[in-house]
């Protein structure tokens, strides 16, 4: 009898990083600002590739997991190689991905202030009453009011994009508030590539383990078989 990955932490991991890609890319904080980003914005691009990667990464972490249970029921060296390459798949995607996490720590933060910035200053200009829209909906979503700007008086743009009850305690500094959520998020983010690197990292072991394992088992079984003629 084969000892049997645990691979419920492995489909858990994968339902987790499935729920925080759909949130991440759906969530009406992420929708609102990537719906406003200009083309030239990176945010855009970051928003579309993170949803792709984190369903890629949940469902090869779950394949991985299922093949390593058939395997291990079966005594299939076949589907424990198969488990092992999907593990390896996985790791091989999330070094790559911590890699640029810690390289480019602060360009989510600052792709979307970037936009924050564009509207806000739109706004200010009287450029484009449907940019006013667009403040009106970001002030709402991160429960802010305006920022600190170096080009004069501000009261009149958060009079009419923020709340009312905002202007009367005078608002939070959307910047700070927009950097604060972002980090937040950022630093789940990280944490839960942390962990899933170090799961990956156990599953090909584990799948490693259990290869050999069946191998040897099976050469043991043909001893002292003969075939007589």
């Amino acid at each position: 009898c084969q000892s049997l990955p645990k691979t419920l932490p492995f489909q858990l991991l994968g339902l987790s990083i499935a729920t925080l890609s759909t949130v991440t890319h759906y969530g009406l904080h992420f929708t609102l600002i990537s719906d406003i980003s200009l083309e030239s914005n990176s945010y855009r691009a970051i928003h579309h590739a993170a949803f792709y990667f984190g369903i890629c990464l949940s469902m090869t972490l779950i394949l991985a997991a299922l093949l390593s249970s058939a395997a291990t029921v079966r005594e299939s060296q076949c589907l424990t190689a198969m488990g092992f390459f999907c593990f390896a798949l996985a790791f091989c995607g999330l070094i790559p991905a911590a890699c640029w996490r810690y390289t480019h720590s602060t360009e989510v933060e600052d792709s979307v202030m970037d936009v924050y910035d564009l509207v806000y200053e739109e706004v200010r200009r009287n450029a484009s009453s449907f940019r006013r829209h667009e403040l009106t909906a970001i002030h709402e979503a991160f429960l802010c009011c305006g920022k600190r700007s170096p080009f004069g008086d501000t009261a009149n743009v958060e009079r009419k994009t923020c709340l009312s009850s905002q202007v009367r305690d005078a608002g939070q500094d959307c910047l700070q508030e927009i950097q604060d959520f972002l980090k937040k998020h950022m630093d789940f983010v990280s944490t839960l590539l942390g962990i899933t690197i170090g799961f990956t990292v156990y599953g090909m072991i584990l799948t490693s383990f259990l290869w050999f394992s069946i191998h040897f088992s099976s050469n043991l079984d043909r001893k002292g078989k003969y075939i007589l003629r």
